[in-house]
């Protein structure tokens, strides 16, 4: 009606049909059907719900659906043409059935749940340019899309569309498997551009080879592969190629430089599953693919009907040990590089090691490369974060001599890294210690608790957990959560934090002997985190060892010359009770106030 206002909005529309549909009803009506309707149920509606679409229409043969997101809309279309890709590995060709995308970004006209207009009809009209098992987007979705999914793109340029007025630039979309799938059926592979690693970790999980000698035990193998990759997706710092595409090579011979060229990552997790009577013996081997280096590796043993314990354990080990591996792997690539070609992701990477020293120089330098970092890119969300988490040890360690200053560039910086990328386990986990550090106990526990829901293993994450339980005056909570975290990541260069956390958890319980050698075993692995001396200095006294505790007291003045009982209190964040006893201890050691 004349005058009635129109709902419009800003979509990403998504539009799929079947190819050769008639002439696949005309084979075999009920099969096709069947197949079709499966298909739905198992693969197609799935990923819809799991990249947050909408399905708003559907055809005998094709539907409509809305996406909030065009990175989400096309990161739904991959996951859907690389399944059935798989699913029609070993299907004659004129029985397969392939699905043809379209996705377009626009304006679009909602009336009663339905939707209409420009946007819609792009959308439609490349999904009929689309390759079968095949992606066409236009420019204003390749615009998003671009560099955010692990595909590479072929420009078809202008394109005239049935009954659209203005020639449309259009893209095909190249799927990361596509080589691989083209030599596994023996054609003639397609030949696409090199995809260019992403900004973060990349990684493969290639099927696992099964060494056993009794057949038909693949399953055991894929099982362990599909429960590394769910668990290594959680990660959001990491750049995981989906199951479908990894599953392209199973049975091939590899060469980790040519896979890494084919789906533009930089690691590949490979590895052999054996069963022998009642036993397993599962090997992991994490591998660079520039040059076939092996980073880590590691062996598993247990027993068949523990299979799916042990898949969780080695799921879990294997998720926490590639983190630091990985990590310190980005460190030396980014070291190997020229200064004249680092980016901000380059000068984060330097500013790894730095972040992590927990010593006031190293923390210096940290700021220094991380400040480059930001130059080159204000909004990178790790960046952010890590110096926010920089400028929070700078007060809680006593290194800065305006403390509530530092305090507020921590959070400020800390949560710019969260409004930008909210759902990043590490950057929720550094929000969390920073209000830590204020003492919002409430805030800090609700952010460290998503972290770990959307990364069960986060290992930094579970280890502030646990510094927050001291805190709140936990102690064995807060032990519990240092144990995972070590159990998690058992070769991480932050560990004597850990140690450091389930000291002070036993000299908030007033265990003063059992804190003094849990803050010894940090500076064994850690010496020049001078800060320590503050608590062991402090455990001492409290277990009445003063002549030990002045030694560490000493200690600990030649690194705080200037430190009283008062600028003790401002940095600590412990609870009333447990800060008056560990300040009447170092009073016994003569600390002033």
């Amino acid at each position: 009606m004349p005058g009635e206002r129109v709902e419009r909005r800003l979509a990403a529309v998504l539009a799929a049909d079947v190819a050769g549909y008639s002439r696949l009803m005309g084979c075999n009506e009920e099969l096709t059907l069947a197949k079709l309707k499966s298909f739905r149920k198992t693969l197609v509606d799935p990923a819809i719900v799991a990249h947050h679409g909408r399905i708003v229409k559907t055809t005998g043969d094709g539907m409509l659906v809305e996406f909030a997101s065009a990175v989400d809309a096309a990161r739904c279309a991959v996951e859907v043409q690389r399944d059935m890709g798989a699913q029609n590995v070993n299907v004659p060709q004129d029985l397969r059935i392939e699905f043809r995308i379209g996705i377009h970004v626009g304006d679009i006209i909602i009336d009663d749940n339905d939707i209409f207009g420009d946007g819609v009809n792009i959308a439609a009209r490349l999904e009929g340019i689309a390759e079968p098992g095949g992606v066409c987007i236009s420019d204003d979705a390749h615009r998003q899309i671009r560099g955010k999914i692990d595909v590479a793109f072929k420009d078809i340029g202008e394109q005239t569309l049935k009954n659209i007025v203005e020639p449309m630039h259009a893209w095909h979309i190249r799927l990361a498997g596509e080589v691989a799938s083209a030599v596994r059926s023996g054609s003639s592979p397609i030949r696409v551009q090199d995809l260019a690693l992403p900004d973060k970790p990349s990684i493969v999980v290639l099927p696992f080879d099964n060494m056993s000698a009794e057949p038909g035990q693949d399953y055991l193998a894929d099982g362990i592969v599909e429960a590394i990759t769910a668990a290594l997706s959680c990660i959001r710092s990491f750049f995981v190629i989906a199951r479908s595409s990894a599953f392209t090579y199973k049975g091939r011979a590899t060469n980790a430089r040519d896979i890494g060229k084919e789906l533009g990552v930089a690691y590949l997790l490979e590895g052999s599953v054996q069963k022998a009577g009642n036993r397993l013996r599962i090997i992991v081997q994490l591998i660079e693919t520039e040059g076939g280096a092996h980073v880590w590796s590691s062996r598993f043993d247990g027993a068949i009907d523990e299979f799916f314990d042990l898949e969780d354990r080695i799921t879990e080990q294997v998720a926490g040990a590639l983190q630091p591996s990985i990590r310190i792997a980005e460190i030396e690539r980014s070291r190997r590089k020229r200064p004249q070609d680092l980016g901000s992701y380059d000068f984060t990477m330097r500013a790894m090691p730095h972040v992590w020293a927990f010593e006031k120089v190293e923390s210096a330098k940290a700021i220094e490369l991380l400040e480059k970092a930001l130059a080159i890119d204000p909004a990178y969300p790790l960046a952010l974060s890590l110096a926010g988490w920089c400028y929070a040890q700078r007060s809680v360690y006593n290194w800065a001599e305006d403390i509530a200053g530092s305090q507020a560039m921590a959070r400020s910086l800390a949560e710019r890294a969260a409004e930008i990328s909210g759902d990043d386990p590490t950057i929720l986990a550094v929000l969390g210690a920073v209000h830590t550090f204020v003492r919002n106990h409430g805030t800090a526990r609700v952010l460290l608790e998503r972290a770990v829901t959307l990364d069960p293993n986060a290992a930094w994450a579970w280890s502030r957990l646990g510094w927050i339980e001291n805190y709140t005056d936990q102690p064995q909570k807060a032990i519990e959560n240092f144990e995972r975290a070590l159990r998690l990541s058992p070769i991480d260069p932050m560990n004597f934090n850990n140690y450091v956390g389930i000291g002070s958890a036993h000299e908030v319980a007033e265990e003063y002997d059992k804190a003094a050698l849990f803050y010894r075993r940090a500076l064994e692995e850690r010496p020049n985190a001078s800060w320590i001396y503050r608590h062991l200095a402090s455990s001492l006294s409290g277990a009445g060892r003063i002549e030990e505790a002045n030694q560490a007291l000493v200690e600990m003045m030649r690194y705080y010359p200037d430190l009283t009982i008062s600028k003790f209190r401002q940095a600590m964040v412990f609870s009333s009770a447990t800060m008056d006893r560990v300040t009447n201890n170092l009073r016994k050691l003569g600390l002033p106030d």
